[in-house]
């Protein structure tokens, strides 16, 4: 799992660096009990499989920054903007391996309130603890078995494909590890939603100078905190653990306070 968030911790600075990420407007972008995953995989479906322009039409027009992010940074098959390259997406997802995976995440994700219900909650959480913690517009799409999540500027964007569940027979011909199968589940999506996006607010300073012990007390961190939110322990690590012991030895300290924190000596 710490392998993981620090590969995400590099696709933040990647994100944010190339794409410039703005928030549509919403009535309900600043309430968390409001929040709702926004359905970009179902354009993408309804492309990839029947190759209704009038989804590719709305995928650009509807999620110009998301149809991107896709193209470019997961699937890397070129740029947004070349002439080909609404048939060279089409091309891309007609292999029988992409075909399958793209009916069996339709059916797998038909309904995602359990989903919605676990963000609300956290988030509510969160913004407890946190009151000027900008809530994330979160988005489903269908990769190809490359990226768990996605974290922009306020956007999280999640891969259906990696989360059907560690005995989903696609996932066998590929080389993934025991421990990373148990974790592409869909208990996940929300813990990884949670993770990954306050690790984008509070990331660790000065990474690349910092001794491991601190990388990875900075995880156990961000780690601890989502577990809160959740009212579950989903990630239990040595790490973890030893901030649990510190919270409990030092009740004064708020979430925020440390998760804002950047000194970690007195953490052991």
């Amino acid at each position: 799992m710490l392998n993981r968030l620090y590969y995400i911790l590099l696709l933040l600075c990647v994100f944010c660096a190339s794409c410039d990420f703005k928030l549509k407007a919403n009535d309900d972008d600043d309430d968390p009990s409001a929040m709702k995953v926004e359905r970009y995989d179902r354009l993408e479906s309804r492309y990839v499989i029947t190759g209704d322009f009038s989804a590719l039409q709305q995928m650009n027009t509807e999620y110009p920054i998301e149809t991107r992010t896709l193209v470019e940074k997961m699937l890397r098959i070129g740029d947004v903007s070349d002439h080909d390259i609404s048939e060279r997406f089409l091309r891309f997802y007609q292999d029988s391996t992409l075909q399958t995976l793209v009916s069996d995440v339709e059916l797998e994700y038909a309904n995602m309130e359990d989903i919605n219900d676990g963000l609300r909650k956290s988030f509510t959480k969160l913004r407890k603890w946190i009151p000027k913690i900008p809530l994330p517009r979160i988005y489903t799409q269908i990769g190809a078995l490359d990226q768990s999540v996605v974290v922009g500027d306020q956007m999280i964007g999640i891969s259906l494909d990696k989360y059907m569940g560690a005995k989903y027979p696609i996932y066998k011909k590929f080389s993934y590890s025991k421990e990373q199968l148990e974790t592409m589940n869909r208990s996940y999506i929300v813990p990884d939603c949670v993770s990954f996006y306050l690790l984008s607010i509070y990331p660790l300073k000065n990474h690349d100078s910092r001794t491991q012990l601190e990388k990875d007390l900075h995880m156990g961190k961000i780690m601890w905190v989502a577990n809160k939110a959740l009212g579950s322990e989903v990630f239990d690590t040595d790490y973890v653990r030893i901030i649990s012991r510190y919270m409990k030895k030092h009740p004064d300290i708020s979430v925020q306070q440390l998760l804002e924190s950047d000194d970690y000596r007195d953490i052991q």
